[in-house]
């Protein structure tokens, strides 16, 4: 053990210990709760992309080191989704970089494009990885809340004032994410463009987390940051197969961009994994292909387990704020009398046999996320309807 008196932990890091997902991980192992804490599907996705990573890895496609930036057939598939959906022209050689999954790709741009001192606005609530990755690469994150709407049309929407008040000299990017966790929120076609507008404006460089983009409800449709004017030269686009696919583990995502930032980006990424997900890769390209059906399916049988665990949410007492993307629920427990999300999600285990995550970690302002709490729907229905006994039971 060192005898300096300087703490091990680089202090860009020291604010971020355990993750609340370990411990509320852990807390429904001890107590044999029903997880509805971190966003993992309880099935896997389809059998014939199961089966062509099988076929891969016993063809030895992948199972040494692939290229750098990812197999040609993975780039391919990228290109050639991100043209069918939404009319998106990218050459695969120059214009996608596969990443290990979401999370190294969202690390790796921002330790390519972020220096010390650079501001970073993200939409507040945000993914915890993301203010580790501004931490790490000496950014300073600069949030805009997303306010909660309640009534007939509750959700969380963005203050356009608030984000342009909130742009200085020193901001070097914008960092979107939509579909958004943990709101459900999806920008609409004017927020987007007001959101486009000011990137222009400011000649700001925009960095857009879209890997729920096929988990999308009701009336709400997702358009890439990208295909709005001035855009497509300054922003990096993400994406991933693991929440379209069901497939976590295997840790496949990608990035989109021109090829100076493509470029920029695996400078940085090639110095974390260099490479990963070989046999996978194969897979995914596979999955990418699949026909609308498959899409179709997935929103439908998603939209079917939004609908049954926010109605259960509403009869146990919870005020919810019904999703219009990705597969959480956002709601507020102070109908219930509670306040500390916190202190609340800590006892539902033991109280009701449900697991819930605190949005208060995702918000830089505590106090504004404290009485909202996260729950996951993209688990079986049975089980759902479990956990939906369950706190009713206990609010009864």
């Amino acid at each position: 053990m060192t005898s300096s008196a300087r703490p091990l932990l680089n202090r860009r890091l020291a604010e971020f210990g355990t993750t609340i997902f370990a411990e509320m991980s852990a807390l429904a192992l001890s107590t044999k709760s029903i997880n509805l804490g971190q966003g993992f599907p309880d099935t896997d996705g389809p059998e014939e992309i199961r089966e062509a990573a099988v076929r891969a890895l016993r063809d030895g496609l992948g199972n040494q080191y692939p290229p750098g930036p990812g197999v040609p057939e993975l780039r391919t598939a990228v290109a050639a989704h991100q043209q069918r959906r939404y009319g998106l022209r990218h050459d695969p050689d120059t214009e996608v970089l596969v990443t290990a999954g979401a999370t190294e790709a969202i690390a790796a741009t921002l330790l390519a494009l972020v220096e010390p001192g650079d501001e970073v606005i993200a939409l507040e609530p945000y993914y915890d990885s993301y203010a580790a990755c501004i931490a790490m690469a000496g950014g300073r994150r600069v949030p805009v809340t997303l306010r909660p709407q309640h009534g007939e049309n509750a959700g969380f929407r963005l203050d356009l004032d608030e984000l342009r008040d909130a742009v200085t000299d020193r901001t070097r990017l914008l960092l979107i994410n939509t579909p958004h966790n943990p709101t459900g929120t999806v920008l609409t076609p004017d927020e987007l463009r007001a959101i486009a507008d000011l990137a222009v404006e400011r000649d700001l460089l925009v960095v857009t987390d879209e890997v729920y983009e096929h988990l999308v409800f009701d009336d709400a449709e997702h358009l890439p940051l990208a295909t709005f004017p001035g855009m497509r030269e300054r922003t990096v686009t993400i994406g991933s197969a693991g929440k379209t696919f069901s497939f976590t583990g295997w840790k496949v995502g990608w990035v989109t961009a021109a090829p100076e930032l493509v470029a920029a980006v695996r400078s940085a990424k090639q110095f974390l994994t260099y490479v990963s997900s070989g046999p996978f890769q194969y897979a995914v390209a596979e999955a990418l292909a699949l026909p609308d059906t498959y899409f179709e399916a997935l929103r439908a049988d998603l939209r079917a387990k939004r609908d049954l665990l926010a109605s259960g949410l509403a009869e146990a007492g919870f005020e919810v704020f019904r999703p219009a993307g990705t597969y959480f629920i956002t709601t507020d427990i102070r109908p219930l009398g509670e306040s500390d999300g916190f202190a609340f999600c800590r006892a539902l285990p033991e109280r009701a046999g449900v697991v819930a995550i605190p949005n208060a970690v995702f918000y830089d302002h505590r106090e504004t996320g404290a009485p909202f709490v996260r729950f996951a729907f993209c688990k079986r229905t049975e089980v759902l309807e479990e956990a939906v006994r369950r706190l009713k039971a206990s609010a009864g």
